[in-house]
């Protein structure tokens, strides 16, 4: 991780299980975190948790999914802690609602912020990464639903914007390797995590029974995928807690 050491890291969902974690592991290994986050209040309450490392955690309320925020939001990060190396793309959510009979607005939400606000970030953090000659690391966090379509009710449109997020993952190496830019991009699919959006989502009891991973350990394997050499890419990695029953 020296490599990275005073650099400076993106972190979207960052007031979440996942982003929260992630930050914690950025900040110790000694980068400049820029924590995003749709909720200024949750934002609040993660400032104060890591207040002995406020010189190096700053946070952003930001909407990802609207172009002209994520536009500010990357020229604020750049004029007070410098171009981005480092961009984690923990944000998403989930929707309780059917195909059949759903709202368009709820599929449109995931959709926006799983996807969209994935692509908007990503855009944006490349673009700097190429004005500046940086040879930066991007993760995007899918899921076990991105790689198999679980028999879970009410799950709607989820999988379908996880399995987008690992489309897209390969999409990206392609277009990076295509314009020679050394950029890595890697997939990270956590089975289930014991966070808030698996709380609110739970959808049956059988769900809620399953072993589940903890937040650190996603950030662990981000941490991982950072560590590895200029030369190699972990391209996806897949983790699940032991006894978990989805393939």
């Amino acid at each position: 991780m020296d490599r990275w050491r005073d650099k400076v890291a993106v972190v979207t969902g960052a007031a979440g299980g996942i982003g929260s974690a992630v930050v914690e592991q950025l900040l110790k290994a000694k980068l400049k975190v820029a924590a995003v986050d749709n909720s200024s209040t949750r934002l609040e309450e993660l400032t104060k948790k890591f207040e002995n490392k406020t010189e190096d955690l700053h946070s952003y309320a930001t909407d990802i999914t609207k172009d002209e925020e994520v536009i500010k939001l990357y020229q604020d990060i750049t004029k007070t802690l410098g171009p981005v190396n480092v961009l984690i793309n923990c944000a998403g959510i989930a929707r309780h609602d059917t195909l059949i009979n759903g709202k368009t607005e709820n599929w449109k939400s995931v959709f926006d912020t799983n996807v969209f606000g994935l692509c908007i970030m990503t855009r944006e953090a490349v673009k700097i990464m190429r004005e500046n000659t940086i040879d930066g690391h991007i993760v995007h966090i899918s899921s076990i639903a991105g790689r198999t379509v679980l028999d879970i009710p009410d799950t709607n449109v989820y999988s379908a914007s996880k399995f987008a997020v690992r489309a897209l993952s390969e999409s990206y190496r392609q277009e990076l390797n295509r314009f020679g830019l050394k950029i890595k991009v890697t997939c990270i699919c956590p089975g289930k995590v014991n966070t808030l959006i698996a709380k609110n989502n739970a959808f049956d009891e059988s769900y809620d029974e399953m072993p589940g991973l903890e937040p650190k350990d996603i950030a662990d394997s981000i941490i991982y995928t950072l560590s590895t050499p200029p030369h190699v890419q972990v391209h996806e990695i897949c983790v699940k807690p032991i006894g978990e029953k989805w393939t």
